[in-house]
């Protein structure tokens, strides 16, 4: 990823061994503009999480799917220790704890593979898989009788410890680049982003020289983030917008309905992604 990437020797990819759906994601690959915040990156991808991440992860209407910085998540990997293994006849279930959280990953039994071969080490891994012990899973985000919970395709013990904070590193870094857009976007050669003024002070004028509007303190601050945030032509989702901002989605409504009013932006993809109007 622009501006954040880490060598990181350790795979993160979806196409791990033991994986059931075959990989879409390599490490640093995009697959639409991150920072506009829409888009199809969650549809193929893998996103490396922490479990706070999960447990916050938020659906912002019905069928929406997940979304994590205001992007929507598919397939998702984390490191953790586990804390519990219970094991029945369907499945494994595994609490899992990586400091920021804990939630529980089912791995559901395949009946298929009972009649099969032994692939490659799979078993050996789940021996390994113990409590206290450090793992690291692949699956994707789910929820029963309202609660979260991992359905993973692959769970495998770690057994380099180095690969812990390489991951945390990850997750940090993606979520920099989806909350403040690549390193250096949209900046000039003085260090400051295009059509902004001193750090922290808002948009005094329009584009055609008049005045702008007299307007609220939070409009005042949702106009001076569009205008600063890097973005594609469909603008900014709410979630990303809040996260700018330090703000709830209340708030960023509110002000967005008043920045409409006043005719400085609108509305794009949906009813929750603005962008400005020629101002």
């Amino acid at each position: 990823m622009a501006g954040y990437n880490f060598d990181n020797p350790y795979n993160t990819g979806y196409g791990a061994q033991g994986g059931t759906d075959g990989g879409g994601f390599m490490q640093g690959e995009v697959t639409s503009s991150p920072a506009g915040g829409k888009g199809d990156y969650g549809k193929d991808t893998v996103r490396p999480l922490t479990i706070k991440q999960i447990l916050d992860a938020e659906e912002p209407y019905p069928e929406a799917g997940h979304q994590v910085d205001g992007v929507i998540i598919s397939h998702i990997t984390f490191v953790g220790q586990i804390r519990n293994i219970s094991t029945q006849t369907t499945n494994i279930t595994y609490k899992v704890d990586d400091g920021t959280g804990v939630i529980e990953v089912k791995q559901w039994n395949d009946p298929d593979m009972s009649m099969a071969e032994p692939m490659g080490n799979d078993n050996d891994s789940k021996s390994k898989l113990v409590e206290d012990g450090y793992c690291r899973v692949w699956g994707k985000l789910k929820v029963f009788n309202n609660k979260k919970h991992v359905g993973a395709h692959v769970v495998r013990p770690v057994t380099d410890y180095n690969e812990i904070n390489y991951h945390l590193l990850d997750a940090t870094a993606i979520h920099l680049f989806f909350t403040r857009g690549p390193v250096d976007a949209g900046k000039g050669q003085n260090g400051m982003r295009m059509n902004e003024g001193a750090p922290g002070a808002p948009p005094q004028q329009m584009s055609n020289g008049q005045a702008l509007p007299s307007m609220s303190p939070g409009a005042r601050k949702l106009l001076q983030t569009l205008k600063a945030t890097p973005q594609s032509n469909e603008g900014l989702h709410v979630q990303m917008l809040a996260g700018q901002m330090g703000t709830n989605t209340n708030e960023v409504q509110r002000a967005a309905e008043e920045l409409i009013s006043l005719g400085l932006i609108f509305t794009t993809v949906d009813e929750y992604t603005w962008a400005l109007l020629e101002c």
